[in-house]
């Protein structure tokens, strides 16, 4: 981030990057280093933009992690799976905690005692089974639509949207949301898409376009077989072809789902071949009309609702595929009426193969997590903050470990998987993740205070020094030496410190104190 320091006031007041001044961009900095740090007659004679940017870069990161204030945080109100996926920047976490109705924030601690191992499928008599029951994929997850679309333990989705109606007089008037969902009586135990017409900003009359994917692995495997039972309605005022596909898709689907975007690409959905990290990329097939490996329901004059199913999709080359789903009405729609729907559903996905896998399978949960899970942790506090009352705590932690004595719950961190798993007592609650990141996760980050701008300097020459052939020793250890100087001097700078605030800390603590 660039600030101008002869900048008009009334755009910083009028802007909301409040507080930029505080900063200096990498950017500036590794420019800066270049021209004051580098050049004839310099310490350092010679040296490439991408070398001091690669420096820069891992200053910047070593320095995130004890030096500047770096920790981020996320809140999530915790799903009834109790999991919490790790954020994309996460490095370390620094502190979990849930709200409660005041706002006031309850530490979780983390638990030793238990873990999420890898369950290792077995058969009825105990042996490892490298094959799945009757040929069934063993993780293949909520292949029956009974539960909710969940994107860690199953189904990953493209959300539902909020539809706007084709009514030229007054475009706005149905504000209601489709529904792309499964697991709900209201849905029939089916993954259901109810999609209504949107009127896009060109004018353009669409229904959105929806899709779930689930990765399975293939790896050692020959050949897949898939079917399921299908219901795409007849068509209807305005709405026509009504269209289900279910396929082995190479990539995941897409989570955009206008098919006239304004902003960004269109949606990938509707189509059978997409773009090479995302859409449908259906493998190939012999036996389907045009050669890719998917199912297809589509609605006519009466509605296309059976068993279909596909065999033989060659799955040789590949160590993992896609379950890919998408449901959509092509065209357009502009002749259905404003509280009108298109109701599509799908259910009873059944994925086989044929021969054994290669590696160890794991069954869809360990019974470690599922236990620790289910436990029934009660919590009956109820915080009142204007009382000095403690009676939940008389007579009852004499003798506990400390770890457990507190009712806030425990969690613990599943580093491979990425996630994070909670005591039961804490589902339902707003979670508060605490955590640090190196400064790298987006450009806006790239940035350092001008307090520890010196720092980042020293960081930077001492790694080129130390890297560079023929640089004497002495040299080397001076700049390390004034790498941790600065670095110290950056920390207390950073610590912020005041000595009105801790006097007056040590007054509450009765401190004689002379000011």
């Amino acid at each position: 981030m660039t600030v101008d320091p002869n900048r008009i006031q009334i755009d910083y007041y009028e802007g909301n990057n409040y507080g930029d001044y505080q900063f200096t961009s990498l950017k500036d900095i590794i420019q800066q280093f270049l021209v004051v740090y580098v050049g004839e007659g310099k310490i350092i004679s010679k040296a490439s933009e991408t070398d001091v940017s690669f420096h820069a870069q891992r200053a910047l990161q070593e320095l995130s992690f004890d030096t500047f204030k770096s920790i981020k945080s996320q809140e999530i109100v915790l799903p009834p799976s109790l999991q919490m996926m790790l954020p994309h920047d996460y490095v370390n976490y620094t502190k979990l905690c849930w709200s409660d109705a005041s706002g006031i924030e309850h530490v979780i601690y983390p638990t030793s005692k238990t873990s999420n191992p890898f369950s290792i499928k077995q058969d009825t008599d105990g042996n490892y089974d490298f094959g799945g029951a009757e040929g069934l994929f063993p993780n293949f997850n909520n292949s029956d639509f009974s539960t909710a679309l969940d994107s860690t333990n199953d189904w990953s989705f493209s959300n539902a949207r909020v539809m706007t109606a084709n009514n030229s007089a007054n475009p706005n008037s149905l504000q209601t949301k489709d529904i792309f969902a499964a697991g709900n009586t209201n849905h029939g135990g089916k993954l259901t898409a109810k999609i209504h017409h949107e009127l896009s900003s060109t004018g353009i009359s669409f229904g959105r376009h929806y899709s779930c994917w689930q990765e399975v692995d293939v790896s050692g495997l020959d050949v897949v077989n898939i079917s399921a039972d299908g219901v795409a309605p007849a068509d209807q005022t305005g709405a026509s072809g009504a269209t289900i596909r279910l396929g082995i898709s190479s990539t995941k689907g897409d989570t955009k789902t206008s098919p006239h975007a304004v902003y960004g690409d269109p949606t990938l959905n509707g189509g059978t071949s997409g773009s090479q990290s995302k859409g449908p990329n259906f493998l190939p097939h012999a036996s389907t009309a045009d050669n890719l490996s998917y199912l297809e329901w589509v609605g006519g004059t009466t509605a296309d609702s059976t068993t279909k199913s596909l065999n033989d999709v060659d799955v040789t080359n590949y160590n993992s595929v896609f379950v890919l789903v998408t449901m959509f009405v092509p065209g357009d729609v502009s002749g259905m009426a404003d509280m009108a729907t298109v109701n599509l559903t799908l259910d009873n996905v059944v994925l086989t193969f044929e021969g054994d896998f290669q590696a160890l399978q794991q069954s869809s949960e360990s019974k470690t997590w599922s236990n620790f899970k289910s436990v029934n942790t009660s919590e009956t506090n109820n915080h009142e903050y204007d009382t000095d009352n403690y009676d939940l705590i008389i007579g009852k932690r004499y003798g506990l470990d400390p770890q457990h004595a507190q009712v806030n719950g425990s969690f613990y961190i599943d580093n491979l998987k990425g996630l994070v798993h909670f005591s039961s007592n804490i589902s339902g609650k707003t979670v508060i993740l605490k955590y640090i990141s190196d400064s790298l996760g987006t450009d806006q980050e790239m940035q350092v205070h001008k307090l520890a701008q010196e720092a980042l300097y020293k960081h930077i020459m001492y790694a080129i020094l130390s890297t560079t052939a023929n640089i004497p020793e002495y040299i080397v250890r001076r700049y390390k030496k004034e790498k941790f100087a600065a670095t110290r001097q950056a920390k207390l700078r950073l610590s912020n410190i005041k000595l009105e605030e801790i006097t007056q800390i040590l007054r509450g603590k009765s401190k004689l104190i002379k000011h």
